[in-house]
């Protein structure tokens, strides 16, 4: 389904995300010397007051749920008990004793996050004051100084026409700064920049990530076909979630007349007319169908998904994700197989 955008659509307002603080520099005047994290540094420390600090309530400990560590450690040997799992019984030491004996684990809590960011010109959409780009810079934002604030490290592989930028893990304050600053220097997508493929981006982060990671994939997924598969080739290595970017103009259209849409990525235009209320529910229906084709594209994939729209709480996101997060962590500890191997 392509993404439509008015060709006609008012000024904008200025993006809080933009590099200079939605301000443009007048003919004739002095350019003021801001550093180049400034816009960053403005962003984030924002981010940090309204909604770290809201997350930092209402988590209370459950950080560990919101990601998993790269691996498990050895703390201790202990007698077998009953419904202990038999793959854990180390068969030296219960030689050498007589009696079984299990290893007992605990998980590597320091761990390597990437964001593989798609920012192709559909992105660049809202129908509100946000547009899926600023959405997108505020989850990164949010997540990586999350991570970086327990010791761990981010990194980030950004798509525009092609796979153009890779900064690698690294921890601190700064370099979620420099992350942030990467995404606010790329200017707006360009017309006619063709389709979107997202199966780049996953190829490039299987070929660069080797070792094992949580990666979040940050997408409209408005692309061209094919990139389920490599999806789930990156899930069964990697702990994988998708972030879908969506805009309720992009579900439903509400009655404006007659409308000039053009696609963001090919520059097509189209004339049409939103009063019809057979057109709307065509239109509604479709985007309904691809919906449910893509949620079963990510369910097939073996990867949790987590929606991000414009109008909606980033802080409610990501409490609802961790509430997913927790129930999946019950049911794997209960027995329970993980998704990607249910669907290999």
């Amino acid at each position: 389904m392509k993404n439509w955008l008015r060709s006609k659509t008012p000024p904008e307002a200025p993006s809080a995300l933009s590099p200079t603080g939605g301000r443009h520099q007048r003919p004739g005047e002095a350019s003021s010397a801001v550093s180049p994290h400034g816009a960053a540094e403005r962003v984030l420390k924002r981010l940090e007051w309204t909604v770290i600090r809201r997350l930092d309530g209402l988590l209370q400990g459950d950080y560990r749920t919101l990601m998993r560590g790269a691996g498990l450690d050895l703390a201790d040997l202990r007698e077998y008990q009953l419904h202990d799992d038999v793959r854990h019984i180390d068969w030296n030491v219960t030689a050498r004793t007589g009696l079984p004996h299990v290893r007992v684990f605990t998980e590597d809590r320091e761990m390597a996050a990437w964001f593989l960011l798609d920012l192709s010109p559909s992105v660049d959409f809202g129908s509100g004051e946000q547009r899926k780009r600023n959405v997108s810079a505020e989850f990164v934002g949010v997540l990586a100084r999350m991570l970086t604030r327990h010791g761990n490290r981010v990194g980030a592989m950004l798509y525009g026409a092609g796979v153009d930028t890779v900064i690698p893990t690294r921890g601190g304050r700064r370099h979620v700064l420099h992350l942030l600053h990467a995404m606010q220097a790329r200017p707006a997508g360009a017309e006619n920049a063709g389709p979107t493929r997202l199966r780049d981006l996953l190829d490039a982060g299987a070929g660069v990530i080797k070792r094992r990671s949580t990666i979040f994939v940050v997408s409209d997924f408005i692309s061209e076909p094919g990139w389920e598969k490599p999806l789930g080739m990156l899930a069964q290595r990697h702990e994988v979630v998708a972030v879908r970017l969506t805009d309720p103009l992009e579900l439903q259209l509400p009655d404006l007349g007659l409308l000039t849409l053009r696609d963001a990525e090919t520059g097509e235009q189209l004339l049409v007319d939103t009063h019809d209320p057979g057109f709307r529910k065509r239109f509604a229906r479709i985007a309904a169908q691809r919906e449910a084709e893509l949620r079963e594209s990510l369910s097939r994939a073996g990867v949790d998904a987590l929606e991000l729209s414009t109008e909606a709480d980033l802080v409610d996101a990501v409490i609802r994700f961790t509430e997913m997060r927790k129930r999946r962590t019950r049911l794997n500890a209960g027995g329970g197989m993980p998704t990607h191997l249910k669907a290999a």
